[in-house]
């Protein structure tokens, strides 16, 4: 079987399998059982900022190998400066702490339960009766995208497994080959400042700390997952400490941003829109 046809079969069958234990345990059958009824309304309502966000991946997946190349050619040259700066860090997280449950563990976490991280907010704030947590998720993810492409591309830096591979081991593939058949799609050798895995997992862990009156039992969940994302981004020699750190001011940024652009009261839809739009959804009159 083609890795990545076999990686992505994983990968659904993880990722499901948690939304639907977490669907039910977090949020629970009776919010679900609503959305059922409200879920093309709802859409409708956050349709703006579903497009800036299918925008921005877009963008990025078209335009990322062409911008590295300019990055490469004009980009400010950051690999030598960040290991001035911090040295040995991430070798020294290796050689101190690398075992092979923690090596399974932190590769799990980095590929299966980053994407859960990031889709089940998604589900949990579209369940809620009004959209503004939703839309304002949304647009922090594109925030998230759009800087951090754009920063890719001003800045040019190798990781520390490329910059010091007798040190640092790339241990996401040497645990799973076949997990290099996804991140290849997705990255670049010198997208490294500042980490989206952690800017979004940072981000996912601000909005769980916002709404935590709404999910209590989400805000300790997002905690340990965004936590584990941020510590396996170094564990596996991906991320510098440099980047982790930029990462976590992107993620604030964005937050502050999504909150700044989108109004709570451009989520007083009336309930005549809403059923108006939900017909047509159906394919009613």
């Amino acid at each position: 079987m083609n890795p990545l046809v076999s990686v992505v079969g994983r990968l659904a069958l993880w990722v499901g399998s948690m939304l639907l234990v977490a669907g039910v345990a977090v949020i629970g059958p009776r919010r679900l059982y609503e959305l059922w009824d409200g879920l093309v309304p709802r859409l409708w309502r956050i349709r703006y900022s579903l497009v800036a966000l299918g925008i921005v991946l877009l963008a990025s997946a078209v335009g990322r190998g062409s911008l590295q190349t300019v990055s490469e050619l004009f980009g400010l040259q950051m690999t030598g400066f960040i290991y001035a700066l911090e040295g040995n860090f991430v070798a020294w997280v290796q050689a101190t702490f690398v075992v092979p449950e923690l090596t399974i563990y932190f590769s799990w976490v980095y590929v299966y339960g980053y994407v859960f991280l990031l889709s089940f907010p998604f589900l949990a704030y579209l369940a809620l009766p009004r959209t503004t947590m939703l839309n304002r998720l949304v647009i922090a993810y594109a925030l998230n995208y759009a800087i951090g492409l754009v920063l890719y591309t001003v800045v040019f830096a190798h990781g520390p497994r490329n910059l010091m591979p007798d040190m640092v081991t790339s241990l996401l593939f040497t645990h799973n080959p076949d997990f290099m058949a996804l991140t290849s799609e997705v990255n670049e050798a010198a997208n490294v400042f500042p980490s989206l895995h952690t800017s979004l997992s940072v981000t996912v862990l601000t909005f769980a700390v916002l709404t935590r009156r709404e999910y209590p039992l989400w805000t300790p969940i997002a905690a340990w997952l965004s936590t584990s994302v941020v510590v396996a981004t170094m564990y596996l020699g991906i991320h510098w400490l440099t980047d982790v750190i930029g990462g976590i001011a992107l993620a604030l940024g964005s937050v502050a941003l999504a909150y700044r652009i989108v109004d709570p009261d451009d989520d007083a839809e009336s309930p005549e829109t809403d059923r108006e739009v939900a017909a047509a959804g159906s394919g009613g009159e």
